[in-house]
């Protein structure tokens, strides 16, 4: 009568695999996290208030070897106001926000500023890193 013994089924399950994969998984985010916000390198100007937030508009920056980047593109100052006009064309609210190397001169921010005048743009913000923090990179 053992003919009909129930069979024992070995039900424990291997999670070598599974932790292998996690870990793996782990080194690839903690190598590319520091490389998916890779932006044009500015030491802002420290303030100590910050209440814009950079993402609601587009983005002009000056870096200190006196380039100008629109949304970390590469542009004159004539191209920067063929594209802002187009831009206002597009979207009459649209915000521009402002950042600029503390290195750079007073002289080269007003110019840009007053391209941004010309366009007809009257929202304008400069950003800073708020005080005591670091910049991003």
């Amino acid at each position: 009568m053992n003919r009909f013994e129930p069979k024992k089924y070995m039900a424990e399950i291997n999670v070598v695999p599974l932790v292998d994969v996690v870990l793996v998984l782990l080194i690839i985010f903690m190598v590319t996290a520091p490389l998916l916000y890779r932006g044009i390198d500015l030491k802002l100007p420290k303030s100590e208030v910050n209440t814009m937030k950079a993402e609601e508009g587009k983005t002009i920056s000056i870096v200190k070897d006196r380039k100008i980047y629109f949304e970390s593109r590469l542009v004159s100052l004539r191209q920067l106001e063929g594209q802002l006009t187009t831009l206002r064309q597009k979207r009459p609210d649209v915000t521009l926000y402002l950042r600029a190397d503390r290195d750079v001169s007073y002289g080269e921010v007003v110019q840009v500023m007053d391209v941004i005048k010309k366009t007809g743009i009257d929202r304008l913000g400069m950003v800073t890193d708020p005080e005591g923090t670091s910049p991003i990179r």
